[in-house]
């Protein structure tokens, strides 16, 4: 299961070692215990909005910017979490049919006879 937070934290994790600043840094600046931080950035606390702007203001970084990162990931995760619980099926192997032309004949009296797979006539 995806959960939301996790990848909140994720995120938030990176930007603050991208700028290369230490929790304690960016609580001092955020106003929020340093405790606290560390349990939204390892996702075990629900951040609200206010926390989560507070935190945005921080780090310098716009909160639009940050959910656009975290839907991103979102995205990736789900893709991931489908490709495993729906394996691609392996290729089936279908009979290899020889082209025949057909000239001069009324379509009326053309009779094609198949393999009892499907088979694609198209007209031309």
């Amino acid at each position: 299961m995806i959960l939301l937070r996790r990848l909140l934290g994720d995120v938030l994790r990176r930007q603050r070692q991208r700028q290369g600043r230490t929790l304690r840094e960016v609580s001092s600046s955020a106003r929020v215990s340093l405790g606290y931080l560390s349990e939204v950035e390892r996702g075990q606390k629900e951040a609200s909005s206010e926390l989560l702007s507070a935190i945005c203001d921080a780090l310098d970084v716009r909160m639009s910017e940050l959910m656009h990162e975290v839907s991103d990931e979102l995205a990736l995760a789900e893709l991931a979490e489908s490709a495993a619980a729906d394996p691609v099926p392996a290729p089936v192997r279908r009979p290899v049919l020889n082209a025949v032309s057909v000239t001069g004949v009324p379509p009326e009296r053309v009779t094609i006879k198949a393999p009892a797979e499907a088979v694609d006539v198209v007209a031309a």
